[in-house]
């Protein structure tokens, strides 16, 4: 009973906060933390079961003859994501309460921040596909909602209306595939269809199942060519956008490709469809976070190009490449998260986010500074640092791959290209926005906030520290238990030293270092003096294809209402049920009716 009030907490939590004072900003962000922790500890208490790869999980009958009840189930992979979603909310709480204005409404703004953070818990530890799927779209609901938050700003409300159209329309696929997968396995239980990967992969549905599946990943996790609504989403304040790029919302998507990883993963079509989008994703966010003004844009493609590099590890087909992409979701969510708050802090003291006017602040603003350039090192891959380690790891298993010809030269080389780009990005944030010239007529004289603002970026920051320089002892434990669940079986062997000796990813990290800074010395001065704000080579618009496809669905809509429409409701009532028919039969001819080709299992 206790795990299946962690499901509830965040929600009753959120409707209290909806009722407290809207200027009370200390008591709405204290109630906030309360309610974290009041989900966090028991989660750390689980930890000694969890390292022993135990699955923890409990059940409330629903609708037990049909095989669907409300479960909660912790294993290891799901520990790991609520421990995030808990944790790095209790963060962005702490941060939050000294980000907003007086005027902004804080009962709306953790009110909503609780409930995401209650559907994002939902997604991660439902032990039912059907119920994670009620959770996966209340994700999208409240991530409009946070992302509108500053309703009156016309950016806000496009980009809260493009992230809700993307991801509720994946969500929607996704329905359709778990549907099928639990017709496959004949149980929509998770635990039956981890151990069905076999049935499914042989199954005749599995290339529309594995389809429809990653239309909703891919749309949430904002992968090619579903990737423009997240950076209009950055529209969102910004402890929004650090907690939905670390822990929740984008982070689903990846989340859900290594949880059925060991039914869905295995074949050729898993293979070129998951790793072609993410190899397409870390090229084009890479390529674009170079070319960005607006510190918030760069860090929004870099959340795309990390989010491919963790598609295509897991598209690889290999359990050591799987464990690479866990243990950089581990990584991303604390240097992300620290370099979102610190470019929060930027905004909040100087009063803009364009790169173009932000220079030299290292002389006002050093710790945040300092805070700023260790995340930019972990997130460009510099040793010591944890983003050095999966970096690593993700250069090794390009380089291991056996595949055709052209993919053992074209993968490493395209992997290479990216790191560059990354290492060009992150010198841009941490070079140009703290050295050089004083800056000038900024909105605000820069300062340091006070400390308390400064506390979870300072706590992430050492953590991209201890893991990086003791992984084996600081996240060696957690990355085993977390990453067996999603292998499916024994883990390979690996190790988390940071010296393995020369080997050809290690030269590989040290060329992309090498190139990135070079790269960014030759075009340092042509990325401030940029007054385009469109990326080089690349003119088609993500914003305005969508918009025009809207607008073109909108107008053939209305067009075939005047001509079939009727004012009487006789006519108006048959055409439904005429096209309610007509799917119904429709779908029967591709899914014989029927509750799946297996006995449903027994319900304790």
């Amino acid at each position: 009973m206790t795990l299946l009030l962690l499901l509830f907490i965040p929600f009753l939590g959120s409707l209290f906060a909806a009722l407290l004072p809207t200027n009370a900003r200390n008591l709405e962000s204290s109630w906030a933390a309360l309610v974290a922790l009041a989900v966090l500890v028991p989660l750390a208490l689980l930890y000694p079961e969890i390292q022993n790869n135990g699955v923890v999980s409990a059940r409330l009958a629903w609708l037990p003859s049909m095989g669907m009840d409300i479960v909660v189930r912790i294993d290891g992979f799901a520990w790991l994501f609520a421990m995030l979603v808990s944790g790095m909310g209790l963060l962005v709480i702490m941060y939050a309460r000294y980000y907003l204005s007086r005027d902004d409404p804080a009962a709306r703004f953790y009110s909503l921040l609780l409930g995401f953070m209650g559907a994002m818990l939902g997604v991660v530890v439902s032990g039912n596909v059907l119920q994670m799927v009620v959770f996966w779209e209340l994700t999208s609901v409240f991530s409009f909602l946070l992302i509108g938050y500053w309703y009156h700003r016309k950016d806000a409300r496009r980009g809260a209306r493009m992230a809700f159209t993307v991801t509720a329309s994946g969500g929607l696929a996704l329905l359709g595939g778990v549907l099928m997968l639990g017709h496959i396995v004949g149980s929509y239980e998770l635990d039956d269809i981890l151990s069905a990967g076999d049935v499914v992969r042989g199954h005749t549905l599995y290339p529309l199942m594995l389809g429809l599946v990653l239309l909703g990943a891919l749309t949430k996790s904002a992968q090619f060519p579903f990737h423009f609504w997240l950076p209009h989403a950055m529209a969102a304040p910004t402890p929004v956008s650090a907690y939905l790029h670390s822990a929740t919302m984008v982070k689903a998507g990846v989340f859900l490709l290594a949880r059925l990883w060991p039914v869905l993963a295995g074949t050729d079509l898993w293979f070129w469809i998951v790793g072609g989008a993410g190899l397409m994703t870390l090229l084009f966010g890479a390529y674009c976070a170079m070319f960005q003004n607006d510190l918030k844009g760069l860090l929004a493609y870099s959340t795309i190009s990390h989010l491919g590099l963790i598609t295509l590890l897991l598209g690889m087909n290999s359990q050591m490449a799987a464990v690479a992409a866990v243990f950089h979701m581990i990584n991303h969510a604390t240097f992300k998260a620290s370099l979102f708050m610190s470019v929060g802090i930027i905004d909040h003291e100087t009063g803009t986010r364009d790169m173009r006017r932000l220079h030299g602040l290292y002389r006002s603003l050093p710790i945040t500074g300092t805070l700023a350039i260790v995340a930019c090192g972990a997130m460009a891959g510099v040793p010591l640092l944890n983003g050095f380690l999966s970096k690593e790891m993700f250069f090794a298993e390009t380089v291991f791959l056996q595949g055709d010809s052209w993919v053992n030269i074209g993968l490493p080389l395209a992997a290479l290209l990216a790191g560059i780009f990354a290492v060009v990005y992150s010198l841009r944030l941490a070079v140009g926005v703290f050295f050089g010239a004083p800056p000038q007529d900024l909105p605000s004289a820069p300062h340091e906030p006070v400390h308390w603002m400064r506390v979870p970026v300072e706590l992430l920051v050492l953590t991209c520290l201890v893991v990086g320089m003791l992984p084996a002892w600081s996240v060696g434990p957690t990355l085993a238990a977390a990453a067996l669940p999603v292998v499916g079986g024994t883990l390979p062997e690996y190790s988390l030293a940071l010296w393995h000796g020369i080997s050809t990813p290690l030269m590989m990290s040290l060329v992309a270092t090498i190139a990135g800074v070079l790269l960014y010395l030759r075009f340092a001065t042509t990325f401030t003096q940029r007054r385009s704000t469109h990326t080089p080579l690349l003119r088609l618009s993500g914003r305005r294809l969508f918009q025009a496809t809207l607008a073109f669905v909108v107008f053939r809509a209305r067009w075939l209402l005047l001509r079939t429409s009727s004012s009487r409701l006789q006519t108006q009532v048959l055409c439904i049920l005429l096209v309610s028919f007509a799917a119904a039969v429709a779908a029967a001819q591709i899914v014989p009716l029927s509750l799946g080709e297996r006995e449903l299992l027994p319900v304790a």
